[in-house]
């Protein structure tokens, strides 16, 4: 086990570098004059140099990267062209919403697919389990904004209960409107990550109804709904915590068109935000972060599954 974790945790760092330099090469090919931008549109001609050459921008590429990259080592990731703010801290601030806006999401889709997806296999000739199947075909293949806009619909404008957009200006020092104010965004994206689990456990389930030691379970007296929950549902487990990393993305993409929609200050907004204005320094932390973010949490899901599966260990 340790020498696959230190294996695992080389790869981790192998694709963070690659993605910081995929990262600001990107970036440094997007059309438009930064120090132009900065500087204005009445700006003269010398005071587009000196901003230039302010930021660095006239250095070779490697120069500018690895700059870049040591302040990032350091724990700096740069200062906003615009604002002047340190990028750490407004990814810090705007966190306070993508952060609890993503577990919320995450909690819902768990919730409700893991026990549906189950009961959607085991109920898989009756109608039940056939509703629950196109049920979950349906809103897998719904796009995540007009579901949001649906939702805004029902609970904001018909019934009144929840708020349509915004998030409090005191933060958390309101719990109960922060949390009101995040149902809906995470409702959103939790009911379209979590069809698609849905459909993944129910997939995996049937797998496990087939396997053999379900049905010698079942041949020695168990009836075969126990000897698939105790025989069959722990492997399911394992293969939900498989996808987990996958789902965690698809959150973070769905934070950011999310975070649009019903205008929360999150990170997802200021990444929009930030692309628009080209403000480099920003855009190279926030995508560093959030891609470091999902790298990361596939790190911890292999170690958990290899951990998990006995099957793994005695292969290595």
């Amino acid at each position: 086990m340790i020498r696959y974790t230190l294996t695992r945790l080389a790869l981790l760092l192998l694709g963070l570098l690659v993605a910081s330099v995929l990262i600001f090469l990107t970036l440094r090919v997007l059309p438009g004059d930064v120090a132009q931008l900065v500087a204005g549109t009445n700006s003269t001609p010398e005071q587009v140099a000196a901003i230039r050459e302010r930021l660095g921008l006239g250095e070779p590429l490697v120069t500018q990267y690895l700059a870049w990259i040591g302040g990032v080592l350091r724990g700096d990731l740069g200062t906003s062209l615009l604002t002047g703010s340190s990028v750490v801290d407004e990814l810090v601030e705007k966190a306070q919403v993508t952060v609890p806006l993503g577990i919320f999401a995450l909690t819902i889709a768990l919730v409700f697919s893991l026990p549906l997806g189950v009961v959607s296999a085991m109920r898989r000739a009756r109608a039940s389990g056939t509703a629950l199947n196109v049920g979950s075909q349906a809103l897998a293949a719904v796009p995540v904004v007009w579901a949001g806009m649906m939702l805004v619909v029902v609970f904001a404008v018909w019934l009144g209960w929840l708020p349509a957009q915004g998030f409090p200006r005191s933060g958390w020092a309101d719990p109960a409107a922060a949390i009101r104010s995040l149902v809906l965004p995470a409702l959103t994206i939790g009911i379209v990550e979590g069809a698609m689990l849905l459909r993944f456990v129910r997939s995996a389930t049937l797998q496990a109804v087939g396997q053999d030691y379900v049905r010698t379970a079942a041949a020695k007296g168990l009836t075969r709904n126990a000897a698939l929950v105790r025989h069959g549902l722990p492997n399911v487990g394992l293969s939900v915590i498989t996808v987990l990393g996958l789902q965690v993305a698809g959150i973070i993409v769905g934070a950011v068109v999310i975070e649009q929609l019903f205008t929360l200050p999150g990170i997802g907004r200021m990444l929009v935000a930030d692309v628009s204005a080209r403000d480099l320094p920003k855009v190279q932390g926030e995508l560093l972060v959030l891609t470091g973010f999902v790298l990361i949490v596939g790190f911890v899901v292999d170690l958990a599954h290899r951990a998990l599966d006995p099957r793994q260990r005695e292969a290595a």
